[in-house]
């Protein structure tokens, strides 16, 4: 791709932008408001207001390897904790894919380097939920399943911080767990019930 295509690309998105509103760009300038976090996996084939056909100001949006939400990333947590308690958006969504690379990456024994710590969250998600894994004798349902899975784990990593638990007492602030389909362009409600969850783990992670 030559980077010239981008700028071109760019030139005509504005000009699209402001012949169907002129005021379009100064709205944009005054702010934003948006409902939802995204947290959302960095493949390049997971374009998150797209999927979701929205625009600009209405999503927040972070973006990592296999969506991951742990406490020891910064930059996750601070995302959270912005969106969460300075934007107060209403609903906060994890959103893995089928397909995922780095769900795959996971599964195998290769040493990956730098990639390997990352990595080992996922790896800990199978661990986790090894049982019902080992019994599916396919290996793309096994796949498939893991990328659910582990979209169940980051939610349950939400619900653990002070921020989210915060919300969802004073406010109602709710979490999703999404997937996306590649094959099909369908996002995928996984009807997680956190409030069982929030009651299971409420004695060990509970905090005022």
């Amino acid at each position: 791709m030559k980077l010239e295509r981008v700028f071109q690309n760019n030139e005509k998105w504005i000009k699209d932008k402001l012949s169907n509103d002129p005021e379009y760009f100064n709205d944009l300038g005054k702010g934003q408001k948006p409902e939802l976090l995204f947290i959302g996996c960095s493949d390049s084939r997971v374009t998150s207001e797209e999927l979701m056909g929205l625009g600009p100001g209405e999503v927040f949006v972070h973006r990592n390897i296999a969506n991951m939400v742990t406490g020891t990333d910064l930059n996750v947590m601070s995302v959270v904790e912005y969106a969460v308690i300075h934007l107060k958006v209403k609903h906060v969504i994890v959103c893995g894919h089928y397909a995922c690379g780095g769900v795959k990456a996971a599964m195998q024994s290769a040493d990956l380097g730098i990639l390997n710590p990352w990595l080992r969250n996922i790896r800990d998600v199978y661990r986790i939920h090894k049982t019902e894994l080992n019994n599916i004798d396919d290996e793309e349902k096994k796949y498939d399943r893991l990328v659910e899975l582990n979209v169940q784990e980051q939610c349950v990593n939400l619900i653990k911080t002070a921020a989210i638990q915060k919300a969802l007492r004073e406010r109602g602030l709710t979490v999703h767990g999404w997937v996306f389909d590649v094959n099909t362009g369908k996002l995928i409600d996984l009807k997680i019930d956190f409030e069982n969850i929030l009651k299971s783990i409420r004695e060990i992670y509970h905090l005022d």
